[in-house]
């Protein structure tokens, strides 16, 4: 089982060959990992029910987590689930690639689509999986929107979507959603979206393919399925919390797949996370940091704020080149686009994570900026 090196690792080794070396601090807008404290509230949480470690956690969760996770996706996306809709999972990397390998087990000769660029587990998973990979690509021409082509697409067993996009920042409305919606329904393929990013948003909040079934009449979410993640809402990543929802019959199946794989998450971290999922109050102040990022991108670099995620999918002609020579002259590591993309997608950009605090974030946009003057 042969894996690519992952984004970061490729990324440490092109700067590793950096002929000099920036006498400036160096700032970091690589990882999309908030450096914002995670709540107090939440911490507390954790501290207090710390004694719960004596325990086993149950594979399934504790009832409490499951009606907070239902509850956030009513609340939300007003996206009614029965209890065996939703399973909490460890974050949602874990799920991503395990689910993969768990729905594609019994199909001969699998096929398994995906947005390109993408966020790496993808990949790895349709590798674990033994699928040939169909790749759905974002692009310019396409406003970075994936083409639902049903007679393109219906070699596929399963297909992922990733809106709000990592790394293109791009978001499919409901009328974007539908027909992928529509696919799920109609023919026999699983479509999964990761909708990890969708409480970071500018402007509008972002739909979920959930909604969108419900509005082509699949009330059931037949085939139709999504995650979440508490892990940028609530600039809590070690917190691990997670959940796939949607079609039951298939979650029913997986949940058994699930009692072997070991992902349980501790009752001391679920504790603390019901906490975060029932509060929007906390979200509310992390979206208003991002967006004060977002705000210094946009008079700093002239650029339109990204209509969500905390990422700016910036055009520079030759990604690898740039993230050397910005390191090099300013001391700031951004991520190579074609480390996130196949087939030279995403070569020309470099993905830019915004989030440090405003204060970091423009140091880092100004020293961006002064680079850009002599790259272009």
């Amino acid at each position: 089982m042969h894996f690519e090196p992952y984004p970061f690792e490729k990324l440490d080794h092109l700067l590793s060959t950096s002929t000099h070396q920036c006498d400036l601090s160096p700032i970091a807008l690589t990882v999309g990992e908030p450096q914002f404290p995670t709540p107090d509230f939440i911490q507390e949480a954790l501290a207090k029910n710390a004694s719960l470690l004596n325990k086993y956690p149950k594979t399934a969760g504790e009832d409490a987590l499951r009606e907070a996770q239902r509850g956030f996706m009513q609340r939300r996306f007003g996206v009614p689930l029965e209890k065996e809709m939703l399973l909490p999972t460890f974050g949602t990397r874990e799920v991503l690639f395990n689910f993969p390998q768990y729905a594609l087990f019994d199909v001969p000769n699998p096929v398994m689509g995906f947005v390109n660029p993408f966020y790496q587990i993808y990949e790895g998973a349709a590798i674990a999986s033994r699928a040939r990979v169909v790749h759905l690509e974002l692009h310019e021409e396409n406003d970075f929107l994936p083409v639902c082509d049903p007679g393109a697409l219906k070699a596929c067993d399963l297909i992922i979507l990733n809106s709000p996009s990592n790394p293109t920042a791009r978001v499919m409305d409901l009328e974007a959603l539908k027909p992928w919606a529509r696919l799920a329904s109609e023919q026999n393929v699983i479509v999964l979206n990761d909708e990890c990013y969708s409480e970071i948003y500018t402007t509008t909040p972002p739909p979920s393919l959930l909604e969108a079934a419900r509005a082509v009449g699949n009330t059931t979410y037949r085939n139709t399925l999504v995650v979440n993640s508490i892990s940028k809402r609530s600039c809590a990543p070690g917190l691990r919390s997670g959940f796939i929802a949607g079609d039951e019959a298939i979650l029913s199946g997986y949940a058994k797949y699930r009692t072997y794989v070991g992902c349980a998450s501790p009752l001391p971290l679920q504790m603390a996370a019901i906490k975060a999922w029932e509060d929007e109050a906390h979200v509310e102040h992390a979206r208003g940091l991002y967006a004060q990022n977002m705000a210094l991108a946009q008079e700093i670099l002239g650029v339109a704020p990204s209509e969500a995620t905390f990422y700016l999918w910036l055009h520079v002609r030759d990604g690898e080149a740039f993230a050397k020579g910005l390191y090099e002259a300013k001391g700031v590591k951004v991520l190579p686009g074609g480390y996130l993309g196949r087939g030279g997608m995403g070569h020309a950009y470099v993905r830019i994570a915004l989030v440090e605090t405003p204060a970091r974030v423009e140091e880092a946009l100004l020293r961006l900026r002064d680079f850009l003057k002599g790259w272009a």
